[in-house]
C-alpha cells in the first residue's frame, strides 16, 4: 500500500512541533499512601496530569528495559525497523518516557507490516512509523489496552518470557502454530468471545474456559460468552444423575474472575455473560443480582443485629447483682431471660446464644462480632456472587412480538428441545424490566437484530459478546479495538474530514497487521481470528465535539454530525479493507458469505444516502443519515462517497475483514488522549478538577464550554462571567451587592481590600473573612468606628453592620465560590441552555440532565453504520419506573440499536444517598422547591429514614433504655440561643436528640422538635449517624453566624449545620468539622506534664474504664476519656481517623464526606477498587477511574 503523510514531513523528525516537558507522576489512595511514583517523565507538554499519570502508570514498563540497546539484523527489513536486544552489559531499568512507547507501538506495528507486505516499498513503512508516532504523540487516536501492555515489547527491548500456552497462525506458511515465547507474538486483543460446550472438564468445556479466560486476565483482555448450551438445572446427565444447573456453574466463574487481576497491573477482570431468553433457567439468571443485593442487605442488617442482640446477653450478665451462680439462669435473672428472648425474635441462632453465655462464663464480657457495610468493594459483597461480570439476556424478535401481543413464551432443555416450562412472554418481560431497575443489570441483546447485519451467516449465528457488548461476531474470535479523538480534528471553525479520514486509513491498517501479528489464547480463537480478522476502530470525544461546535447532545443537528461522523468512519474503513485485500486478499470466509456480506455493505449505503427503503432482509429498518440537519454538508458527500467506494471495492477485490468498525467505551485510553467525553456518551460535568503535578486538584471549567460559548456568538467578556458564575471568582471584585466599589464606599482602603482578597481563596463564607483578625482591630474601630465590645461578640457580622442584606451576602458568596452549574448564568441565553446538557444535573442547583430517548436516538443514529455495537450506558434519573426501564429497552430495538445497558441513578445498593432522595415524591418535592428551609430538612430527614429504614434494611425499632445518659449543650448561633439534648444507649450510641430554642416563633420551635424527632426515629430504626451529618452539616439559612459557649465550633452556616457538627464531634470524633480541635489523647487532656499516676494492673483499669462508661455520656465526653482513667488504661494512641492539616482548612474547604463530594463534582461516588479514589465515572457500560485509570472493561 501506498502511505501518504499528512501529520509529519519526510526526512523530518515525527515529534517535530511537539514540545516535550518532563514531570512527576504520582497516584496516592484518599490515605496519602503513594500508590505509584515516578519522578522524571517525559510527555509531551500538551498532555493533561491526569493522561500523564495514567501512561506511566498503567503503559510503562516498569522493568527490564535495558538502558542500552543493539539492532540484530534481519535480511530484507529496513535499518530502522530492525530489532534491539540489550547491549551487553547494559543496565535493566522501566520506561521513562513516552516516546519509548510510541516508538515501541509504532515500530512493532510497521515491522510486522513490512513482514507481512502490507508497504509498497521502504519510503511507505517509514511514512506509516511517523504518521502513528505523530497521532500517537498529539492524541488523536490509541489502541486499546493490551495493545500498550504488550505490543514492541520484544521488538523494542528484547523482552521475552517463557510461552503461557498461546497459538498463533504463521501468516507465511498459514499454519497454526503454539507460540514459543510470551511476546515476540504479542497478544494485542482486548475483545474475546469464546465458546463453552456443555462438558464439565474436557477441553472447550466448562472448567476449561476458566482457565481460557485467566489466560485473557492476565494480559489485560475481556472476553465474553453465551452460556445457553448449558443444561438447565435438574436436566439429565447421560450417566444417570440430573445436572445442577447453569447458576452453578455461573458462579465458580464469577469467583474465579473476581479474584484475578488483569495487565498483570492493576484493571479488575472484564466479562460478560450471556443467556437466552428461552434458557430453562432464565428466570434465575434474570434475578440473579437482585438477589444477591438482597443477601448483602441481609449480611449488613442482620451483622449489625447480631452484634446487639449478643452483647446485650453479655450486658444483662453484667448487670445482675444478685448470686453469681444464678447470673447464667434465665428463670432467676429476668434481664437474661428478655435478652434472650430478644435474641430470638431476631432469629439468632441458638447456638450463638449458647456460646456467647458459654464466653461468659469463662471470664469474657463482649463479644466482637464483624458488622458489614454497602460498599461495593466491601466484604458484604465480596460474599456474594454476580459481582466480577456484566450480564445480558438474548432476546428474539418473537420474543419481544409475544411481550406486545401479550402471547407464551416456551422455555425448553438444552437437550432434545423439550418445553420445561410456559409462561406469559409479559412476566418475563417484566422480571427483566424490575432487574435492571433494582440493580443496573442484565442488558438487552437484539439476538435477530445482531444477526441481520450479521456479514459471515454461512459460518453460523452470532450470540455473544465482549464484555462492553461493542464487539459482537462469531464464538471464539477476538477483536482489536482503537479509537479516534474526534475533538482533535477540528480546528475551531471546521472539522478536518479528510485528515480524519486518513486517520481512519492508517488505523485500519494497523489494526489489521495487529491480527498478523498477534498471539491468541487457544488454537480456536487463533484460527478463527486469523480467517475473519474482525477489527474494532471506533472513536470519541463526540460529546465534547458537540459542545465545541455548539450543538446539543439531543438536537437534530447533533445526532446528523454523529451520524455522518461514523458513517464517514466506517465507509472510509471498509473502503480501505478492500484495497487491502486486492493486494493481499479477502479474509478466509468472505467467499462462502459473499452475497451475506455485499448485502450488509448495500444496506450500509443506502442509510448512508438517506434512503427510507429498499433495505435488504431487515424487519427492523435502520435510521438513515439526515442529510439535512448535518451541519457540515462536505461530510454528508465524503460519507456518500466513502460508501460508494467500500461497495464498489468490495465487489471487485472482497474485504480482508468481516468486520472493521465498534464504538467502545474507550475507558482508559480516554484518559490517554484527554478526552471530555468517552465512546458515544456526552459529558458528565461543566466543572472538572484538573489534577495537579505532586498531587492535588484545582477546580475548572469544562474547556468545552468556553469553545462552545465563543462558538455562539458570545463576547469574551460575557464568557469570561458565564464562566466564573460557574467556578467561581475568588474575588470580590465586581461581585454584586459587595464588591470593591462598595467596601471603599464604606472606608475601606485598598490595603484592607488586598487583605480580604488573600482570605478569599480559602474562604467558604464571605463573612467569616469580614473580622478583626482579617482587618485588624485598629482599622475596625478607627476607621469603621465599631465598638470593641461588639468586635468581640461572636455573633457580630461586620457585613449586617455595614449594610448589606442577606440577598446581597448570598448574592456574594455565589460570584467568589460558584455554582457548578450554568443554569441561571449571566448572559446566556435560555435557548443555549441545551447546548451544555450532561448525563446528570450539575451542581446542586442544577435541574436540566439529558432524556432517555436522548441517548437512545444518539445510539440509533450511529448504529446504522457500525459493523458491530455501541458500549453505551443509558442513563435515567432516580425516579425512573420499571415501565420506564421496559420502554426504554422497546424504543432501542425498534430503532435498530443492537444492545442497551440501563443505569437508574441509585438503583445500586452501594450508592450513597443523595438529593435524588426526594425525586419522584410530588409533595416532597413540593416542599423541596417552596417550602421554608426547616421544613426542607424535615423532608429530607424523613426520606434518609424512609430510603435506609423501608427500602433497605427494614429493620425493628431499638428501644431506649427508660434511664438513660446524654448531655444538654446550649449555645448562641447568631445571637439566637439554641439548646441541644441528647439521649443515648447503654453503650454510649447516640439515640434521640432533643431542640430548644430560646424567644423563637411557635411555628419555627415546633418545625425544630418535629425534624429532631424525625432523626431521632432514624437513628432508633438504624440509621447511621453518619448519613444525617454528611446530609445537613453546610446547609445555608438564618439563623447563622459565630457561636458562642461552644468550646469546639465556632461559627455555623445555619442552626443544622452547627447541630450535627456537635453530634459529629461529639459522638463520631469527627474532629474535622471542629473550628478548635479536641486536643490530646482524652478530653480534659491540659498538658505534657510527667503523669503522677503510679502503674496499675490491667483488670483494676479495665474496670475503671466500664465503671467510667455506665455513669458518663459518651458525647459529652466527646468519646475520649478523662485523662487519669486514660494513663490507668495505658491509652496511647489518638482516637478517631480524621486529621486535616488546621482547623482553619476545615473552615475554609469545608469538609464534606468523601462521597458526597464526589458526587458533588459530578462522579458516581464509589470509590475505585484500585487507587481508593472516589473518582469513578460512568463509561459506556463500565465504569473508570480518573485518577489511575482504572475500569471495569478492556479498552
Amino acid at each position: 500500500m501506498r502511505i501518504e503523510r499528512a501529520f509529519t514531513k519526510e526526512g523530518r523528525d515525527a515529534y517535530e512541533g511537539i514540545p516535550f516537558r518532563t514531570t512527576t507522576s504520582e497516584i496516592r489512595n484518599p490515605d496519602g499512601t503513594v500508590v505509584f511514583k515516578l519522578d522524571a517523565l517525559e510527555v509531551p507538554e500538551a498532555w493533561s496530569q491526569v493522561a500523564a499519570d495514567v501512561i506511566a502508570q498503567k503503559y510503562f514498563r516498569k522493568a527490564g528495559v535495558p538502558a542500552r540497546t543493539v539492532k540484530v539484523a534481519e535480511e530484507g527489513v529496513p535499518a530502522f525497523l530492525q530489532k534491539s536486544v540489550a547491549a551487553e552489559g547494559a543496565a535493566a531499568t522501566g520506561e521513562t518516557s513516552a516516546r519509548q512507547v510510541f516508538d515501541r507501538l509504532a515500530g512493532a506495528w510497521a515491522y510486522w507490516g513490512w513482514k507481512g507486505g502490507y508497504f509498497s516499498g521502504e519510503e511507505d513503512a517509514r511514512a506509516y512509523f511517523d504518521e502513528m508516532r505523530a497521532m500517537l504523540a498529539r492524541q488523536m487516536g490509541a489502541p486499546n489496552s493490551p495493545q500498550w501492555f504488550n505490543t514492541g515489547l520484544h521488538w523494542a527491548y528484547g523482552i521475552d518470557g517463557p510461552a503461557q500456552g498461546h497459538f498463533y497462525v504463521d501468516h507465511e506458511t498459514g499454519d497454526l502454530t503454539r507460540s514459543g515465547s510470551a511476546y515476540e507474538h504479542p497478544q494485542p486483543h482486548a475483545c474475546f468471545i469464546q465458546s463453552v460446550s456443555d462438558d464439565l472438564v474436557n477441553e472447550g468445556g466448562i472448567m476449561d474456559l476458566w482457565v481460557r479466560e485467566a489466560r485473557l486476565f492476565k494480559y489485560g483482555s475481556g472476553t465474553g460468552t453465551n452460556f445457553s448450551s448449558l443444561r438447565g438445572e435438574g436436566e439429565r446427565l447421560s450417566g444417570g444423575g440430573r445436572s445442577s444447573g447453569l447458576m452453578g456453574f455461573l458462579k465458580i466463574g464469577d469467583r474465579a474472575a473476581g479474584a484475578i487481576k488483569s495487565g498483570g497491573t492493576t484493571r479488575r477482570a472484564a466479562k460478560m455473560v450471556i443467556v437466552d431468553a428461552d434458557h430453562p433457567d432464565i428466570e434465575a439468571f434474570i434475578n440473579w443480582k437482585v438477589t444477591e443485593e438482597q443477601k448483602v442487605a441481609s449480611l449488613v442488617a442482620g451483622s449489625k443485629m447480631q452484634e446487639k442482640r449478643l452483647n446485650a446477653i453479655f450486658a444483662a450478665l453484667r448487670e445482675w447483682d444478685g448470686a453469681e451462680a444464678d447470673a447464667f439462669d434465665p428463670a432467676r435473672n429476668a434481664g437474661l431471660k428478655a435478652a434472650i428472648r430478644d435474641a430470638k425474635r431476631s432469629a439468632i441462632p441458638d447456638t450463638y446464644v449458647k456460646r456467647v453465655l458459654d464466653y461468659a462464663r469463662q471470664g469474657f464480657d463482649s463479644i466482637e462480632f464483624p458488622t458489614y457495610d454497602t460498599d461495593w468493594d466491601s466484604d458484604a459483597y465480596a460474599s456474594v456472587s454476580g459481582q466480577n461480570s456484566n450480564n445480558s439476556i438474548r432476546v428474539t424478535d418473537a420474543f419481544l412480538r409475544a411481550v406486545e401481543q401479550d402471547g407464551d413464551w416456551n422455555l425448553t432443555a438444552r437437550v432434545g428441545g423439550k418445553v420445561t416450562k410456559t409462561l406469559k412472554a409479559r412476566d418475563l418481560w417484566d422480571q427483566i424490566g424490575h432487574a435492571a431497575w433494582a440493580c443496573a443489570d442484565p442488558g438487552i441483546q437484539f439476538h435477530d437484530t445482531v444477526n441481520a447485519w450479521h456479514t459471515c451467516p454461512a459460518d453460523g449465528p452470532i450470540r455473544g459478546s465482549n464484555p462492553c457488548s461493542e464487539y459482537m461476531f462469531l464464538d471464539d474470535t477476538a477483536c482489536n479495538l482503537a479509537s479516534l479523538n474526534l475533538l482533535t480534528f477540528w480546528d475551531g471553525e471546521a472539522f478536518e474530514a479528510e485528515a480524519y479520514a486518513h486517520a481512519v486509513r492508517l488505523w485500519t491498517l494497523t489494526l489489521e497487521i495487529s491480527v498478523l501479528m498477534a498471539q491468541f489464547p487457544s488454537k480456536e480463537i487463533a484460527q478463527l481470528s486469523y480467517d475473519f480478522r474482525t477489527l474494532g476502530l471506533g472513536y470519541a470525544n463526540i460529546g465534547g465535539l458537540l459542545m465545541n461546535m455548539g450543538l446539543s447532545y439531543d438536537s437534530r443537528e447533533g445526532r446528523a454530525l454523529c451520524g455522518a461522523l461514523t458513517a464517514l468512519m466506517t465507509g472510509v474503513s471498509y473502503a480501505t479493507s478492500a484495497e487491502i485485500a486486492g493486494e493481499r486478499g479477502a479474509f478466509a470466509g468472505f467467499e462462502r458469505n459473499r452475497e451475506s456480506m455485499l448485502r450488509v455493505i448495500r444496506n450500509h449505503r443506502r442509510a448512508a444516502h438517506g434512503q427510507a427503503g429498499g433495505y435488504e432482509g431487515l424487519a427492523v429498518k435502520p435510521v438513515p443519515l439526515d442529510h439535512e440537519g448535518v451541519p457540515d454538508k462536505r461530510l454528508s458527500v465524503l460519507a456518500m462517497q466513502a460508501w460508494d467506494d467500500a461497495l464498489s471495492l468490495g465487489e471487485a477485490h472482497g474485504f480482508r475483514n468481516a468486520q472493521t468498525t465498534v464504538i467502545a467505551p474507550t475507558g482508559t485510553i480516554g484518559l490517554v488522549m484527554d478526552c471530555d467525553t468517552t465512546g458515544i456518551e456526552p459529558d458528565f460535568a461543566l466543572v472538572k478538577f484538573k489534577k495537579l503535578a505532586g498531587g492535588g486538584y484545582f477546580k475548572i471549567i469544562n474547556q468545552s464550554v468556553p469553545a462552545a460559548l465563543r462558538k455562539l456568538g458570545y463576547r469574551e467578556g460575557q464568557i469570561e462571567d458565564i464562566v466564573a458564575y460557574a467556578v467561581g471568582h475568588r474575588t470580590l471584585s465586581d461581585a454584586p451587592g459587595i464588591n470593591h466599589t462598595a467596601l471603599l464606599g464604606h472606608g475601606f482602603g485598598m490595603a484592607e481590600i488586598e487583605k480580604v482578597e488573600a482570605a478569599l481563596p480559602q474562604a467558604f463564607d464571605v463573612r467569616f473573612v469580614f473580622n478583626q483578625w482579617t482587618l485588624g482591630e485598629d482599622f475596625c474601630a478607627g476607621t469603621l468606628g465599631i465598638p470593641k465590645e461588639k468586635l468581640s461578640d461572636p455573633s457580630f457580622d461586620l457585613l449586617r453592620h455595614l449594610g448589606f442584606s442577606k440577598y446581597q451576602i448570598e448574592a456574594a458568596n455565589d460570584h467568589v465560590c460558584g455554582t457548578m452549574t450554568l443554569e441561571g448564568a449571566p448572559h446566556l441565553r435560555p435557548e443555549h441552555l441545551s447546548v451544555f446538557d450532561c448525563a446528570n444535573p450539575c451542581g446542586k442547583r442544577g435541574k436540566r440532565y439529558l432524556s432517555v430517548d436522548s441517548h437512545i436516538t444518539m445510539m440509533a443514529a450511529a448504529q446504522s453504520f457500525i459493523s458491530g455495537a455501541i458500549s453505551k450506558t443509558i442513563n435515567m434519573p432516580n425516579g425512573a419506573t420499571i415501565r420506564d426501564c421496559q420502554d426504554a429497552y422497546l424504543k432501542s430495538w425498534q430503532l435498530g440499536v443492537k444492545a442497551n445497558a440501563l443505569y437508574r441513578d441509585g438503583s445500586k445498593l452501594s450508592q450513597p444517598l443523595a438529593a435524588a432522595l426526594i425525586d419522584g415524591d410530588e409533595e416532597a418535592e413540593e416542599v423541596m422547591a417552596s417550602g421554608s428551609v426547616p421544613e426542607k430538612a424535615v423532608v429530607l430527614a424523613e426520606r434518609i429514614v424512609e430510603r435506609v429504614v423501608v427500602r433497605e434494611v427494614l429493620r425493628d425499632r431499638e428501644k431506649l433504655p427508660q434511664r438513660r445518659k446524654g448531655y444538654t449543650q446550649k449555645a448562641i448561633i447568631g445571637g439566637h440561643k439554641v439548646y441541644l439534648r441528647t439521649g443515648e444507649y447503654a453503650d454510649g450510641r447516640l439515640g434521640e436528640i432533643f431542640l430548644d430554642m430560646h424567644k423563637e416563633g411557635a411555628g419555627f420551635r415546633a418545625m425544630m422538635n418535629n425534624f429532631a424527632i424525625a432523626v431521632s426515629v432514624g437513628l432508633q430504626y438504624g440509621v447511621p449517624l453518619e448519613e444525617f451529618v454528611d446530609a445537613f452539616t453546610f446547609t445555608r439559612f438564618e439563623p447563622a453566624g459565630m457561636v458562642q459557649g461552644n468550646e469546639a465550633i465556632k461559627s455555623a452556616t445555619s442552626i443544622l449545620d452547627y447541630i450535627f457538627r456537635e453530634l459529629a464531634i461529639s459522638y463520631l470524633d469527627r474532629t474535622d468539622l471542629a473550628h478548635v480541635q479536641p486536643a490530646g489523647r482524652s478530653f480534659d487532656e491540659l498538658g505534657e506534664g510527667e503523669r503522677n499516676v503510679a502503674p496499675v494492673s490491667e483488670s483494676v483499669a479495665h474496670r475503671s474504664i466500664e465503671v467510667l462508661k455506665q455513669i458518663s455520656s459518651t458525647g459529652y465526653l466527646r468519646k475520649r476519656l478523662p485523662e487519669q482513667l486514660a494513663a490507668l488504661n495505658g491509652v496511647a494512641e489518638a482516637a478517631g481517623a480524621y486529621d486535616p492539616a488546621t482547623s482553619a482548612t476545615a473552615l475554609a474547604t469545608g469538609t464534606i464526606s468523601a462521597r458526597d463530594k464526589a458526587r458533588i463534582q459530578g462522579y458516581e461516588g464509589d470509590p475505585c477498587g484500585e487507587c481508593g479514589n472516589y473518582t469513578l465515572v460512568r463509561n459506556g457500560t463500565c465504569m473508570k477511574c480518573n485518577t489511575c485509570g482504572g475500569t471495569s472493561g478492556c479498552s
